[in-house]
């Protein structure tokens, strides 16, 4: 069964509201009003965050299209916890950004819980994938 009920299009549509505004309203001000240059990584990291905000908010209008920002927001948070955060966090060695960060970022854990996994299996994992040669495959002899 691969059916999305409306309840959760409801639960995506928020999810990517809640990324297009909450990553908006931290990212945009701190771009277009900074007064001291960034380093290389800080001002990579709120463009991509940035850009994710802006990209959220086709999620809200098309969730089930929009699956694949939600597979990279999980992706990328999980690689950061698990092989930057928790390494500090066990060697003793996070300090107070760091944390913070973590904490911020472990708030990733709703996302798979509103994807529609049943969905997702169907559509991306069972479904063929798209042609690879301009003509696609050929039928019959």
């Amino acid at each position: 069964m691969s059916e999305v009920s409306i309840f959760r299009l409801y639960l995506l549509r928020a999810l990517f509201a809640l990324m297009f505004v909450g990553q908006g309203v931290l990212q945009w001000p701190a771009i277009l009003q900074r007064t001291t240059p960034w380093t290389l990584w800080h001002g990579v990291g709120s463009s991509m965050l940035a850009a994710l905000s802006l990209s959220a908010a086709l999620g809200i209008r098309y969730p089930l299209k929009m699956l694949p920002l939600l597979f990279f927001e999980m992706l990328w948070k999980a690689i950061w916890l698990l092989l930057f955060a928790l390494p500090l966090w066990r060697d003793h060695q996070m300090d107070a950004a760091t944390a913070e960060s973590a904490r911020a970022t472990l708030m990733g854990v709703i996302v798979p819980l509103v994807i529609p996994w049943p969905y997702v299996f169907a559509h991306y994992i069972r479904k063929p994938g798209d042609r690879w040669t301009p003509n696609g495959p050929r039928t019959g002899a």
